[in-house]
């Protein structure tokens, strides 16, 4: 439920980058497919549901993908107890009540606690509601029943980065570990002080991180 905010002081520092988000399609196949329309060899860098999606593209199209950065994701199927959850919620979205789903259930499990927090909430709650009911139907449709990748990364021997906040409760370290351990020429950056979004809570640690990744060899 993000948009391009979610990496404004990447996008600020590096320059060149080229970011997609918006969710028309509620499966991670089709995301992944549309997103390959774009030609030439490519850099992948995804958070969250981004990362599941740089995975989905990974899959489709290995030859394609020159490198890829995963932050704050995770390369397993959803747990049944959690996709349990999402039924509930997409009824309440489907009520109009998204800013309340948004509010009680998802905000409160993104961030570490920090000066910057309520102003990166507040962020948070405007980018999912620019995005809008639709889309969180189709992300939560799409999360739901994605695949697992963990023999896609296996298979990857290109420089990967593998990112995240230590105080991220959403995707905790353990499946930080798991991708690393899966790819031959990964890196893993743990980043103190942020949880599930580093880079709008540690954007300076988050930017050198990619750019170590992004020059790597």
């Amino acid at each position: 439920m993000c948009d391009a905010r979610l990496f404004g002081p990447q996008i600020a520092e590096l320059g060149g980058l080229s970011h997609s988000f918006g969710s028309d399609e509620d499966k991670v196949e089709d995301m992944a497919s549309r997103l390959l329309q774009t030609p030439g060899q490519l850099a992948l860098v995804g958070l969250s549901m981004g990362g599941i999606i740089a995975m989905e593209m990974l899959r489709q199209a290995p030859d394609r993908v020159e490198r890829i950065a995963l932050l704050d994701t995770n390369p397993l199927a959803e747990k049944p107890d959690i996709q349990a959850r999402r039924a509930p919620q997409m009824q309440a979205v489907r009520e109009g009540r998204l800013a309340a789903v948004m509010r009680d259930e998802m905000k409160p499990n993104y961030l570490s606690d920090g000066p910057q927090k309520q102003g990166i909430l507040d962020l948070c709650m405007d980018m999912a509601l620019n995005a809008g009911d639709q889309v969180f139907l189709n992300q939560s449709i799409a999360l739901r029943d994605r695949p697992d990748q963990t023999e896609t990364l296996r298979h990857f021997k290109g420089p990967a980065l593998v990112l995240c906040g230590r105080d991220d409760t959403l995707c905790p370290i353990g499946r930080h570990e798991l991708m690393h351990d899966l790819m031959p020429q990964s890196t893993l950056e743990i980043i103190d002080g942020a949880g599930h979004l580093p880079t709008l809570e540690q954007p300076t640690q988050t930017t050198k991180a990619l750019r170590r990744w992004l020059e790597s060899t």
